[in-house]
């Protein structure tokens, strides 16, 4: 086994490690949803319900989704991978990463993502600065998931999706 020091093998160690992919999302200032990737977000605690998740400080979503206070947390479907990557990339002044997928927004103006494979309507409880990622805590308002389908996962570095039974 190779031995791995610094940032980017670090990065690669920690890639080694499957996971799931959410989009993390509310409605702005100005009333259009902005939001985020995040692949790694985990429950906390049942009672009361509370949700971790590790954001990336730099993330263009992350100042409007941090501002609205309430978002929510949209496990992502393998067949939603365009999002993911609309949201993922570098944005561009004046763009709208959510033009052309479909969203709803609840009461409390979390942005749910449409076909998800779950969802967690949350409010914003703790943000810790940790590096170049926030952890972040928030209190579960609401909670939908539907029927069948596949996650899409992230794996070294790449999306990978898989049938479950």
């Amino acid at each position: 086994m190779e031995r791995l020091t610094g940032p980017d093998r670090a990065g690669r160690t920690v890639d080694a490690f499957a996971s799931g992919i959410a989009v993390v999302a509310a409605l702005g200032a100005d009333g259009r949803p902005a939001g985020l990737v995040c692949r790694s977000f985990a429950s906390l605690s049942l009672e009361p319900a509370l949700v971790l998740l590790c954001v990336d400080g730099d993330a263009a979503g992350w100042p409007a989704v941090r501002a609205a206070g309430r978002f929510a947390v949209s496990i992502l479907a393998e067949e939603q991978r365009a999002l993911c990557e609309a949201l993922d990339g570098p944005a561009a002044p004046d763009a709208d990463p959510f033009a052309g997928f479909g969203w709803q927004a609840s009461a409390s103006g979390a942005v749910r993502v449409t076909g998800a494979l779950a969802t967690a309507d949350c409010v914003l409880d703790t943000v810790h600065e940790t590096g170049d990622h926030h952890l972040v805590t928030a209190r579960v308002l609401a909670l939908a998931a539907r029927e069948g389908g596949s996650p899409l996962l992230s794996f070294r570095s790449d999306y990978v999706t898989g049938a479950f039974g």
